[in-house]
């Protein structure tokens, strides 16, 4: 629940309002300098096209030492440095600046605009929505709303890096994950290391849904 700020209501002087916050543990997000930000898109570009450190350095006409104050983020290069890395880059010199423009991913799905996916095989009869995509960041964020039709069947090989989170939304099930069991019901919740394998072992009221949050480190670039 968020937490409101509080105001002295007598006398002249006022506390300043207490920024809002959440029950999250989570931390502030990391505010990034232009010199970082230009350094990390450098750096990009240049593993992107397989190019080490002397090589874009030497290109350039600008030292090693210098190539990686700029990489970074610990210098403010000048325009004809930055028009000389750009050049062997093959980029316009203001593409460099792009990745400092704030960006704030958000996925809009309407109800029943998912993408559907229908598992076949053994695991026919699961029925997959996903709810969300196309978020960047560090993380991979994939939400589905799963769906066993009368005609699934258990399954408990499922295996993936990351974490799962899951909360049932009608039926009931009993989940394995690894060596123990769980009953679920309509408004449980189960959160655990889906390196383990897991999945439905017993249907035990079909049809049934529930929410299915993977989240799991996407692949550092090059």
């Amino acid at each position: 629940m968020a937490n409101s700020g509080r105001r002295r209501t007598g006398g002249t002087a006022q506390e300043p309002v207490e920024d809002l916050t959440t029950g999250s543990g989570a931390p502030q997000p990391r505010e990034r300098t232009l010199e970082q930000a230009l350094g990390q898109h450098v750096r990009t570009l240049r593993r992107d096209l397989d190019l080490t450190v002397s090589d874009l350095a030497s290109a350039a006409g600008i030292s090693v030492g210098t190539l990686s104050k700029i990489e970074n983020g610990l210098i403010s290069p000048s325009l004809a440095t930055l028009q000389a890395i750009s050049t062997v880059l093959n980029v316009p010199i203001s593409s460099l600046f792009t990745s400092f423009e704030e960006k704030r991913d958000c996925s809009y799905v309407q109800a029943g605009g998912g993408v559907r996916i229908e598992r076949r095989g053994t695991k026919v009869g699961h029925l997959y929505e996903l709810l969300g995509h196309a978020v960047g960041g560090e993380v991979a964020v994939e939400p589905y709303l799963i769906t066993l039709s009368e005609e699934a069947v258990p399954y408990t090989g499922f295996r993936h890096d990351g974490v799962e989170f899951i909360h049932m939304l009608s039926g009931e099930v009993v989940y394995r994950h690894g060596e123990r069991t769980y009953h679920l019901k309509p408004g449980d919740s189960l959160l655990f290391d889906s390196a383990a394998s897991h999945g439905p072992e017993e249907l035990l009221v079909r049809p049934m849904s529930y929410l299915s949050i993977i989240i799991y480190p996407r692949e550092p670039e090059r």
